[in-house]
């Protein structure tokens, strides 16, 4: 298995030899005349930034651990497998402290 030198990603085979999928560099063969792929974009989406994204947030009555506020986002996110609870996620609105519950 081998890394792309540039970006750290894995190689895939390409042709007789082996390219990167994220920028495009190539080694031996064939592979090595042949593009990468599209920047995002060319292809016709952007990629965001996380302090880009809004939207709907909710937040409940959650005191912060670390400065104790009493006002925190939350949302859930499968981390474990399906037939366990969800995880509970929890960011506070004024320290941006977060903090998860596995109940």
């Amino acid at each position: 298995m081998r890394f792309c030198p540039k970006c750290d990603v894995r190689l895939r085979a390409a042709g007789d030899g082996l390219a990167c999928p994220k920028c495009g560099h190539a080694e031996g063969g064939a592979a090595a005349g042949q593009k990468g792929p599209e920047p995002a974009a060319e292809q016709g989406f952007s990629v965001l930034e996380e302090s880009d994204v809004k939207g709907p947030e909710s937040t409940i009555e959650k005191e912060c651990e670390k400065c104790g506020n009493g006002e925190a986002v939350w949302w859930m996110l499968q981390t474990r497998s399906a037939d366990e609870p969800t995880t509970q996620f929890y960011r506070c609105t004024k320290c941006s402290h977060t903090w998860r519950d596995y109940s």
